[in-house]
């Protein structure tokens, strides 16, 4: 065979994994018109559900969420007839009737993972791709399809894993495991303690992610686990549950402490849980999303966004100000690359000229409209290379 039908071959040849998980692509048409049909209230509110529905499966979660609200309105079910003639090993230790529950868990994630994942790829990276100036983080750069085809593989094993963990925590507490801390009286421990709950559960939750990703950060850990994630310079939703499985498997444990070892109401653990999946597909998917007035304290898709493109910096998922405190935070005179760890990156007048030329071409990539204003906060020109660097000029286009 000659490399010219060699070539031929590889256009021509079609990944039967790739054309699946992309079923919107092969679709794009018939959305298209359905969705020109649609009033733009109801557009809105259909992508507002997608993440919100996204978010609330996208590591098994639904399941428990399902039998936390069988719990609270005291409605009780059992998936499997008992018999004693066949003593239940599993029973002794909370978990009856546990293979149900782990694969409910799993295909209801997984549908939701790829359907409502894959609408919301069309909406942006299909329907929107000759307009990416308009919406996109990174409007120059996509992953390439072999890179999708990797993440979302990636993703639905690390959500496999996930899964099955929230399937045994939704049967054990509809068994009434006493290793479970949670409560559904709102009044049982008092009212100020159920409202301060939620403060309380969400610090908790973002400072030790906070400390988990940078600590995941450190070489030895980048290389060896977090790297992985981080093959995807150019995230998109799918990557969001794209990670190696011990770190997902570490990360969701110590998400996890509060509820075997303080009394947490169900209703403010959940609540926080599935804000944080929501910011997490918003951070992850490329898309230039703004914060709202009443979040002080979220930062817009960019941060993350600039996260993945520079690698070791700005590690905080939901109160940026962590990485203000710790000094991680991106700043404009720092140079940020996968080769320079800790978060602190390195001075303009540290770096070589190649390694501040290749900076420089990173910003250039970057959105402005991504930023508030439309004021990209960290773009070079020539007076601020000389004001830094002195008259060595650089190009900078």
């Amino acid at each position: 065979m000659t490399k010219a039908s060699i070539h031929r071959a590889k256009r021509t040849y079609k990944n039967p994994l790739l054309e699946g998980v992309r079923w919107s692509e092969k679709y794009s048409k018939r959305l298209s018109i359905l969705w020109a049909i649609l009033p733009e209230y109801l557009r809105n509110l259909i992508i507002v559900t997608a993440v919100f529905l996204l978010a609330t499966t996208l590591k098994g979660d639904w399941i428990v969420i399902v039998v936390h609200l069988l719990k609270q309105f005291r409605i009780d079910i059992s998936l499997a007839s008992d018999d004693d003639s066949h003593p239940n090993i599993l029973a002794r230790y909370h978990l009856n009737d546990l293979s149900y529950y782990i694969v409910a868990a799993v295909f209801g994630s997984y549908l939701i993972y790829f359907t409502i994942g894959g609408f919301i790829h069309w909406y942006f990276y299909v329907c929107r791709r000759d307009k990416a100036h308009e919406w996109k983080c990174q409007p120059e750069k996509f992953l390439s399809p072999e890179l999708e085809l990797h993440e979302i593989m990636v993703g639905a094993s690390s959500l496999l894993i996930v899964s099955i963990l929230s399937g045994v925590i939704a049967c054990y507490a509809m068994n009434n495991g006493s290793m479970l801390t949670i409560y559904y009286g709102c009044s049982e421990y008092g009212w100020f303690w159920f409202c301060f709950q939620f403060v309380a559960i969400f610090v908790y939750q973002d400072y030790t992610t906070y400390w988990v990703h940078r600590i995941f950060h450190w070489p030895w850990l980048y290389k060896n686990f977090h790297k992985l994630h981080h093959t995807y310079k150019q995230p998109t939703a799918f990557s969001v549950t794209a990670s190696h499985p011990v770190e997902i498997i570490f990360t969701q444990l110590v998400m996890f402490i509060p509820i075997v070892t303080v009394p947490i109401h169900w209703a403010p653990f959940y609540i926080v849980v599935v804000y944080a999946y929501c910011h997490g597909i918003l951070g992850h998917s490329g898309v230039n999303f703004k914060s709202f007035w009443w979040q002080p304290w979220q930062p817009d898709t960019i941060f993350h966004d600039n996260h993945h493109q520079y690698f070791h910096v700005n590690f905080a998922f939901n109160i940026y100000y962590w990485d203000i405190l710790h000094g991680t935070y991106r700043q404009k005179d720092r140079v940020y690359s996968e080769h320079i760890f800790y978060g602190r990156g390195k001075k303009l007048d540290e770096v070589s000229k190649e390694v501040l030329q290749t900076d420089i071409v990173e910003r250039n990539l970057e959105n402005p409209q991504a930023y508030r204003n439309s004021l990209h906060r960290y773009k070079l020109d020539q007076k601020d290379l000389r004001a830094i660097i002195g008259d060595n000029k650089i190009e900078t286009n």
